[in-house]
């Protein structure tokens, strides 16, 4: 894959943007900010298998983010090297995968409207002159259900706030609820949090985002406030300028032009995951995960057979779909998006099994690749 582009300097705010004029007043009050630099494979039903071959061919408001200064435990930039991890938190279904992505440059997570989609550590790396960001995206912290699968997902969590050098907890701009008050009060006191306020195209009244700031502010001393919209590219540029300060002297851990430190074989089962969610919608609980049995590479060719595991039968002949035309489709969409990635043609094979309880068993989910 190529290096990703840096990023171009971003533009001001527009002056006309309200919510410019509240970041413009929360810069200006030293107890909210203060000022930096800104500168195993299972046994196949054969009547529960698609296959895709592969010979055919087959996403903002208007100004940049508001001005946000901050600083507070920001070390000192002497022009060298820099390199650090970065957590991305926050209750399910905020925005973080699409953040990631945005950050990175191109699509490492999986993304749907489907709350509690993202199920392991996912690392995407970006290089912008003399800078790496290690970004790591992780599974929002589950407070609802209490299966192993959610006790191993929060792990995962608190493993990587545990790691990092630097936190960032999103947030849907305007809202806060109990579930986004759980995840901030399991963030680490000795480290750095910037607040990130996500969906701020969604936010319709921004004249009331002051307010809201500073009741945010009241919570937690954060390090940054930055409110933003993961689609926008401004935004996700400048972003980048605001962590800069935070990340510590040292030497790169990823070449200059790596993307993630996840393998192909993972990213063929996260995709199929995610268009799995999509083309369901809210007929399959989240409970389905996806097991990789064959991977092969024939030059620029790779062949891939997959299973599909749920928890009962109604959900497999859901998945299947009418004389398996669902089926059908999951496996020529996900086909379709790893050959882009990839630049590579894919032959997929998909098939349906059901593993009763598996998603509250240790076991099925060590042997299924959970950490």
């Amino acid at each position: 894959m190529n290096a990703p582009t840096p990023p171009k300097t971003p533009e001001a705010a527009s002056s006309s943007d309200p919510l410019s004029d509240t970041a413009s007043s929360v810069s200006k009050d030293p107890t909210l900010n203060a000022p930096h630099d800104p500168e195993t494979p299972l046994d196949h039903d054969a009547d529960a298998a698609a296959h895709d071959g592969g010979e055919q061919d087959e996403e903002g408001a208007e100004g940049g983010l508001p001005e946000v200064q901050g600083g507070i435990g920001a070390m000192p930039y002497e022009g060298d090297a820099r390199c650090g991890l970065i957590a991305i938190v926050g209750r399910p279904n905020v925005g973080k995968s699409t953040l990631l992505n945005a950050l990175v440059g191109q699509k490492v997570s999986i993304t749907s409207k489907k709350a509690q989609t993202t199920r392991h550590r996912i690392t995407g790396v970006r290089t912008v002159d003399e800078a790496q960001f290690v970004f790591v995206d992780t599974p929002g912290f589950q407070t609802k259900h209490s299966t192993a699968l959610n006790r191993n997902l929060n792990r995962t969590v608190q493993g990587v706030l545990a790691d990092v050098d630097l936190v960032l907890f999103v947030v849907e701009a305007g809202r806060f609820g109990l579930d986004d008050a759980k995840v901030l009060s399991l963030l680490p006191q000795n480290k750095p949090v910037v607040l990130v306020a996500n969906k701020l195209d969604a936010v319709t009244r921004r004249a009331e985002m002051m307010p809201w700031l500073k009741s945010m502010q009241e919570r937690r001393n954060f390090t940054e406030f930055v409110p933003l919209s993961a689609k926008k590219d401004s935004d996700v540029q400048r972003l980048f300028q605001i962590l800069k300060p935070y990340l510590p002297s040292q030497e790169w851990f990823y070449e200059e032009d790596a993307l993630t430190d996840r393998s192909e074989k993972f990213m063929a089962a996260e995709m199929i995951r995610e268009k799995l969610f999509r083309l369901t919608g809210d007929e399959l609980p989240y409970e389905a995960t996806v097991i990789i049995d064959r991977w092969e590479e024939e030059g620029n060719l790779r062949r891939i057979a997959a299973t599909i595991v749920v928890e009962r039968d109604a959900q497999k002949g859901m998945i299947i779909g009418q004389g398996g035309e669902r089926l059908k489709r999951i496996g020529s969409e996900t086909r379709q998006e790893l050959e882009r990635l990839w630049d590579a043609r894919v032959f997929l094979e998909l098939w349906v099994k059901v593993r009763s309880g598996w998603a509250d068993s240790e076991e099925h989910l060590r042997s299924y690749g959970y950490e």
